[in-house]
């Protein structure tokens, strides 16, 4: 039986709804993962720290299609509670086309500027040269990256969840198998890794718009719109806060490479590398619960159903604490394993690594409660408070911090300022919530 947005949501059928998106947003890190394995596996240690060092620029243009997701999930899910269903329909198709604009632009700033952006963060000699390699086939596919991130968020708002998660391990299948073959097989290295990618990025970017543009069994579709300046306005106010994070995260890896760059050179970069991956799989958990609920939270707020409003928070509270104390104690046991997985080759940059990641498992304590509470609000369409949200987590703290905490305690003070970070993020949100619980009522 299919759960609807208006259902009431215990915490079985809370679980059945968010776990496609939770399953989708993993396995979409999973798969971002694998070009890192390969690379460092088949081509050597500098390749796979130019793919780490130039990620971050690459994350920032695709972080624009979860701005257009959640911000226009969010609205659509608002809309259609009112019980305007003509109007989100033409909202989605709205936002849709103004996303493959956006990243066609995208794409073609992003090659001019990205050799002059990778030259001024201090990478220089083959580092240069592999960043700028990799990067601009990635680019190519940009448009496609975008659509991936916004339709992971809109499956889940047109009520099928299960379908994105069906396209994304399509995708993630796509990227994994070309890999192997492109780099391990043809040993075409990094350009087989960087192509591996862009196809994948079209796999699940372009199916979706397939879909929606046909007629199908979901609440949406793509068709005749009108350009609606207040409601794009809105969308991208609502998104700023996922906008803001991603950006912010890609800005301050670019921070942490150049600080790693100074303290532990390139090994620091790899082990920093190996790091992200692992977090951003984990935290692809909160991002996808987060994003799965947010069209429920949309629907009852703009219902007005209060009562499940506020069982959805403390629901959601919960399942996040449960999830971190599970993050955590996974990243101990499996902090070495992993290590060896992608720097085992070097038995220097594997120590590192493993003691970078004994300090900054600890993230994953506080990390979930920030990426809900911002995503919470931008379902009430605050993205003001969302945004704000989002700002001191993962640019005010981190900068701070990561520039600080190094003058004290060298590399460790690296990894360190990661969870301060996220433990005052979580002060914060706490007290949004605190602040806005009358206003909202829940």
């Amino acid at each position: 039986m299919n759960i609807q947005l208006s259902d009431h949501f215990n915490y079985r059928k809370l679980l059945r709804f968010t776990l496609p998106s939770i399953i989708m947003l993993v396995f979409t890190s999973i798969y971002g993962v694998v070009d890192g394995f390969f690379v460092s596996n088949f081509v050597g240690k500098t390749p796979f720290t130019a793919v780490n060092f130039i990620m971050p620029f690459l994350l920032i243009l695709g972080s624009c299609g979860f701005m257009f997701g959640t911000g226009g999930g969010a609205l659509i899910a608002k809309t259609m509670g009112e019980g305007n269903v003509n109007r989100a329909k033409h909202l989605f198709s709205l936002i849709v086309y103004t996303s493959m604009a956006c990243g066609i632009v995208l794409a073609f700033l992003g090659i001019i500027f990205l050799r002059p952006l990778a030259s001024a963060l201090g990478a220089e000699g083959q580092l240069l040269e592999d960043s700028v390699k990799y990067g601009r086939i990635i680019l190519i596919a940009i448009p496609a990256y975008i659509l991936q991130y916004e339709f992971q968020c809109l499956f889940a708002t047109a009520e099928k969840p299960t379908l994105g998660l069906y396209v994304t391990i399509a995708a993630g299948l796509t990227n994994m198998l070309l890999d192997a073959l492109f780099v391990a097989v043809f040993d075409w290295g990094l350009e087989g890794a960087a192509t591996a990618t862009a196809i994948s990025q079209c796999v699940g970017g372009i199916v979706p718009l397939v879909y929606f543009a046909q007629p199908n069994s979901s609440l949406l579709r793509l068709g005749r719109t009108e350009f609606d300046g207040k409601s794009l306005a809105k969308t991208c106010i609502n998104g700023s806060s996922e906008l803001m994070s991603n950006i912010a995260m890609s800005v301050v890896s670019m921070l942490y490479n150049v600080q790693l760059l100074k303290y532990a050179g390139e090994d620091g970069v790899a082990a920093y590398g190996v790091l992200m991956y692992v977090s951003m799989i984990f935290q692809a958990i909160f991002i996808g619960y987060s994003v799965g609920t947010a069209p429920v939270i949309g629907y009852h707020f703009g219902a007005k159903n209060n009562k499940e409003l506020k069982g959805l928070l403390r629901k959601s509270l919960v399942l996040i604490g449960a999830f971190a104390v599970v993050m955590l104690a996974a990243s101990y046991i499996f902090a070495r394993p992993l290590s060896v997985l992608f720097v085992g080759y070097d038995e220097e940059l594997l120590d590192l690594t493993v003691r970078a990641f004994s300090i900054f498992s600890f993230s994953f304590l506080f990390s979930g409660f920030a990426i809900f509470g911002s995503s919470f609000f931008t379902a009430l369409n605050n993205g003001l408070v969302s945004a704000a949200i989002s700002f001191m987590r993962t640019l005010v703290f981190q900068i701070a911090a990561v520039l600080i905490f190094p003058l004290f305690w060298k590399v460790d003070g690296i990894w360190m300022s990661i969870v301060a970070a996220e433990m005052m993020a979580v002060v914060v949100t706490t007290v949004f919530l605190r602040v806005n619980q009358k206003k909202y009522k829940y």
